[in-house]
């Protein structure tokens, strides 16, 4: 009777697959501050100003457009962001559009503490500060990136074995390229699945799910 050892297993697993480009995608973070450049640095006049409800004032009547990068400020990406407080109770703030007064949107960006950025110099310019927070938004695409790094390193293996395969196929495309009837496993086609890869031999099908697992190191 085979036996698992598990230990010999685990000493199998690394600690990381994490290659340099894991942690930031610097290029769309660049990219993101990019799409506003023009709207941040007509609101960066407001750096250091000695009266800053006043210019704010000015420039969103003249510029209305630059709404579009005041969320980001937050580090918030959507174009609408909520806000209670007992002088307005629930307000949803529009910034792919005006659909405020000004004085509302002066009034958004003192409680939000915006003004105080800008106007205490806490930072000189703000389209360097807006890719600092498109850098720190990014993380969130790590998760991403970690699947598609598991995905890349098994293919890695799948070419040097010199195997034919399938990436990223569905069970209706397998079911109609080799010819079977894969309805056991699909409640009778009322369900679908979607493989990593999909590897065909002589005698057999085998579909591939790729996810990494790390070890933790116990001290």
């Amino acid at each position: 009777m085979h036996t698992r050892t598990f230990s010999r297993w685990f000493a199998t697993f690394r600690s990381s697959i994490n290659g340099y480009g894991y942690y930031t995608d610097f290029k769309q973070a660049y990219q993101n501050a990019e799409r506003l450049k023009i709207e941040i640095n007509i609101l960066n006049s407001l750096v250091g100003s000695k009266n800053i409800e006043a210019d704010f004032r000015a420039i969103l009547t003249k510029y209305p457009e630059c709404l579009k990068a005041i969320s980001i400020l937050l580090a918030v990406r959507k174009n609408e962001i909520h806000c209670h407080d007992a002088k307005f109770g629930d307000t949803a703030y529009r910034f792919d559009e005006k659909t405020q007064t000004v004085e509302q949107y002066t009034y958004f960006m003192r409680q939000a503490e915006l003004f105080d950025l800008l106007q205490d110099h806490i930072v000189s310019n703000l389209y360097d500060y807006v890719t600092g927070v498109e850098v720190g938004l990014d993380s969130n695409g790590r998760k991403n990136r970690g699947g598609h790094q598991m995905e890349a390193l098994v293919e890695c293996y799948l070419k040097k074995a010199g195997v034919k395969y399938c990436k990223e196929i569905d069970l209706t495309e397998v079911e109609c390229k080799y010819h079977i009837d894969l309805s056991a496993i699909s409640s009778k086609g009322i369900s679908t699945k979607r493989w990593d890869f999909v590897v065909k031999t002589p005698t057999c099908i085998y579909t591939i799910e790729t996810i990494f697992m790390q070890a933790e190191v116990q001290n």
